[in-house]
C-alpha cells in the first residue's frame, strides 16, 4: 500500500496514511469527512542499500535523478 500526504479541506489537518490501492477518497482522522486532497510528496528509494529521499530541491521533479538534464525528463 502506498503511503499518501493529505490535507483536509473542511477542517485544515495534515495527515498521511496508507492507503490500499483502488480507494477513490480517504476520510481525515480529526473529522472523518472526505473533502480532503493528495498533496505532492517526496519519494523514497534504495540506493545501495541505504533509503534516500528526492525532493524539488534535491534534483529532478520528474524522476529520482539527483541532476537535472541527466534523465532527459527536461529538469526544473
Amino acid at each position: 500500500m502506498p503511503m499518501y500526504e493529505f490535507l483536509c479541506d473542511n477542517c485544515d489537518v495534515e495527515f498521511e496514511d496508507l492507503v490500499p490501492s483502488g480507494t477513490e477518497t480517504w476520510p481525515c482522522p480529526k473529522c472523518q469527512q472526505r473533502n480532503v486532497r493528495r498533496l505532492a510528496s517526496a519519494a523514497a528509494f534504495s540506493v545501495g542499500g541505504k533509503m534516500t529521499t528526492s525532493s524539488k530541491s534535491d534534483g529532478c521533479s520528474g524522476c529520482a535523478s539527483g541532476q537535472c538534464g541527466s534523465c532527459g525528463c527536461g529538469g526544473h
